[in-house]
């Protein structure tokens, strides 16, 4: 890494009224808009410079709203899949990659694409700010914060369901700067995000911001940057499973930017995203023709995430309604949402196993089935462009090699807690 890094140039446009206006801080939407709406990043550099390797998530830095690098990132990797793809008859399938998987230079130590989000957050972050960030997940996020965090010493406050925690493993003893809340047994990743919400009207907390924040979105468009770029040219067909439909989103939207390059065509890539079955919202809401989301009992939808497999698709208010969200991602690029069974998405890990070599996520395993269900359909020619996006892998090969630690809660709150109860417990906490 031996050029001197500038900190990214690129203003911020409301997907509401189009207006365009520069980014004064932490910006989650846009000032004096009364209409609910997704930002976007437009960025000075049109045409995508890749540094090299050495950077890191930050060889796309032109397209990722960063003030500064964070040490430790590693980029998604794609290939073109010789194995699965010989299995499904494919003839031009090319699988992302984000994960633990030395042999192919993916590098990703808490073994899922949140990576991508993390770093690109916390580059956005300025330092002289002073406050905590406060991140709500359901378990991969949640390590991949921590790690990022811990690293490079910024103040973290974690919201994760109690259920949930035995996903926050690391190699190695997290500075004390990271801290975890936990809501209560039986509690599901929307309560974690209602615990963020009380935590963020405390002083001295400031909020992650999900899918409103274009450095999450864009920092998850990395995976569409590297298929693009390693195939030379934008894919027909884009697979990945969903919970938010946020990495969705950031496909599109980096797809916009590849057409603008000029290099890659100018195509939009069709958006099949999927949903692990029983757990449905999204793929109900699509289904019916609808932008608003549909009415879902609490206790049935717990019981829902209870059932499913891929527990990180377990996101009951997704930014798919929202203007510039999964709805008009939808529309605009084309597509289609997909579910899988919990069976089916063992029988794809099985399968991708056996055919790539690596592990994976049931989440990604969840979009390997699906695209097997669309090749089986016939809705997908098997000569298309296709890019598997694999958001997760490699974890049963890094714990097989690496020792483990893991983070034990600071503070214990009800499924729904009260501000008062947050207050309480966070003052007098140091970070």
């Amino acid at each position: 890494m031996e050029e001197t890094f500038i900190p990214t140039t690129y203003k911020l446009q409301s997907l509401a009224t189009g207006n365009i206006f520069e980014d004064t801080g932490w910006m989650l939407d846009a000032t004096g808009e009364e209409k609910p709406a997704l930002i976007r990043a437009i960025y000075d550099h049109k045409q995508l410079r890749l540094r090299d390797d050495s950077w890191g998530l930050y060889r796309f830095a032109d397209w990722l709203p960063v003030s500064r690098i964070l040490k430790g990132s590693s980029a998604p990797v794609t290939y073109k899949s010789e194995g699965l793809a010989k299995e499904l008859g494919l003839t031009n399938l090319w699988i992302t990659f984000s994960g633990y998987w030395p042999e192919k230079g993916a590098g990703m130590t808490t073994c899922s694409f949140k990576e991508t989000e993390a770093y690109s957050v916390c580059g956005r972050l300025n330092p002289a700010q002073k406050q905590v960030l406060v991140v709500a997940s359901a378990g991969n996020t949640a390590r991949a914060f921590a790690k990022v965090c811990s690293d490079n010493h910024i103040p973290l406050l974690l919201c994760v369901p109690h259920d949930y925690i035995n996903a926050l493993w690391f190699d190695a003893p997290l500075n004390d700067c990271v801290k975890l809340a936990v809501t209560a047994f039986g509690s599901d990743y929307f309560d974690a995000i209602h615990l963020s919400n009380l935590a963020t009207q405390c002083e001295g907390f400031l909020a992650e911001g999900g899918a409103k924040n274009v450095a999450r979105r864009d920092g998850m468009g990395t995976t569409t940057l590297s298929a693009v770029t390693t195939i030379g040219r934008i894919p027909d067909y884009y697979f990945q499973a969903v919970g938010s439909g946020t990495g969705a989103i950031a496909a599109w939207e980096a797809n916009l930017r590849l057409i603008d390059d000029g290099r890659f065509g100018s195509n939009k890539m069709k958006l099949m995203v999927s949903q692990n079955a029983p757990f449905l919202p999204i793929y109900e809401a699509w289904k019916a023709g609808s932008r608003a989301m549909l009415p879902y009992d609490d206790d049935l939808a717990r019981e829902h995430v209870t059932e499913i497999d891929a527990k990180v698709l377990s996101n009951r208010k997704p930014p798919y309604p929202i203007t510039g969200g999964l709805y008009d991602a939808m529309c605009d690029a084309g597509g289609d949402v997909l579910k899988a069974t919990n069976l089916e998405a063992r029988a794809a890990k099985e399968l991708f196993l056996q055919t790539e070599g690596i592990d994976i996520y049931a989440a990604s395993a969840v979009a390997t089935a699906s695209l097997i269900n669309s090749l089986e359909e016939g809705s997908v020619e098997k000569d298309a462009l296709i890019m598997l996006n694999i958001t997760g892998g490699g974890e049963e090969r890094f714990k097989r090699e690496h020792s483990l630690f893991y983070l034990e809660p600071t503070l214990m709150f009800g499924i729904t807690p009260t501000l008062e109860d947050v207050k309480a417990q966070l003052e007098g906490l140091k970070w």
